[in-house]
């Protein structure tokens, strides 16, 4: 092993990615190690013991550099990447609304009215039928729920996803827009593992709490979603933070919900409500002062539920030690 290969392997640092060499070899000649792809110096080293395998690599990267995400911006020379947000996944041309040429020089008042013609004509290209259209609202009541329940942007593009689905499907025939947009929502958030509970949802969106349950069944059996039943333990995290609890009451809750799924104490229970009262009975064994009203009113359920489940999940806790 040469000794520039010894410096290049101390200067190294995790996070490489690991390549599958063209001729074939994927782990190295002489310790069969594992192969990870050095892009600053285009070479191809082996983790366990820095042997360079490979040099003089292409470099698929941009031919400038840029210092800050400004100038990156200005230098780029590619548009924004595809998404399942948008109905077109962000392929069609945009106009921008400043009346302002490629130097920044102010248009004049005959070139303001072809650019407005323009931007209309565009508008409805966007959309040339009826499909198109039902997506795009539906896509942006997705994203306007998604962003008051606080919701992440991998959940938002799996529930586009299945919105489109049920449009191919033509599962939206005699269904609200805003009743299968906000039914793919609640799914994808609960297939997504951060489930939001329908009275939750209910709240953000522009349908009764019924229906969105309704849609949700409807969709989930006809598009085979496969969706497990929530984990109390999932909502947990939610309800400490909102709570400005300590770390110390999120573990003792999810270990207080750890020891009920064994004893069968969580059949046929809400997941939210064992949540909320297995938070409840954790700030109580670490003395946090927080009452059954503001634990219902986080996670919007009654005191008088919390007191029961609170109970059950003692009682499992009991027989559990003895």
């Amino acid at each position: 092993m040469t000794e520039s290969s010894i410096r290049r392997r101390s200067d190294r640092e995790d996070g490489h990615d690991v390549v599958d060499r063209a001729d074939g070899r994927s782990s190295c000649p002489e310790c069969e190690g594992q192969l990870i792809s050095d892009e600053e110096h285009a070479e191809t080293v082996c983790a366990g013991c820095g042997l360079v395998v490979h040099v003089d690599e292409l470099d698929r990267g941009p031919e400038w550099r840029a210092s800050d995400a400004t100038e990156n911006d200005k230098k780029s020379r590619v548009g924004s990447p595809t998404t399942k947000l948008l109905h077109d996944e962000g392929l069609s041309t945009n106009i921008s609304w400043q009346n302002v040429d490629a130097h920044g020089t102010t248009l004049s008042s005959e070139r303001r009215r072809t650019m407005k013609r323009l931007r209309t004509w565009n508008k409805r290209f966007r959309t040339r039928g009826s499909k198109e259209r039902n997506l795009q609202q539906a896509l942006g009541e997705i994203s306007r729920m998604a962003s008051a329940l606080g919701l992440p942007k991998p959940t938002r593009e799996m529930a586009s996803v299945i919105y489109r689905r049920a449009l191919d499907d033509d599962l939206v025939l005699g269904r609200s827009i805003e009743g299968v947009a906000t039914a793919s929502l609640y799914a994808a958030a609960r297939k997504a593992g951060t489930p939001r509970s329908l009275d939750e949802v209910s709240v953000v969106s522009r349908v009764e709490k019924d229906e969105i349950g309704r849609t949700y069944r409807y969709l989930s059996r006809d598009l085979s979603l496969k969706i497990e039943p929530a984990d109390p333990e999932s909502y947990v995290p939610r309800f400490v933070s909102e709570l400005e609890l300590s770390d110390e009451t999120q573990r003792r809750a999810c270990r207080l919900l750890e020891r009920t799924k064994s004893d069968g104490v969580q059949c046929g229970k809400s997941p939210v409500s064992l949540a909320a009262s297995a938070v409840y009975a954790a700030a109580q064994l670490t003395n946090e002062g927080v009452t059954q009203y503001e634990i219902s009113d986080v996670a919007n359920v009654s005191e008088v539920t919390i007191r029961n489940r609170y109970h059950e999940l003692l009682e499992a806790e009991a027989d559990h030690l003895h």
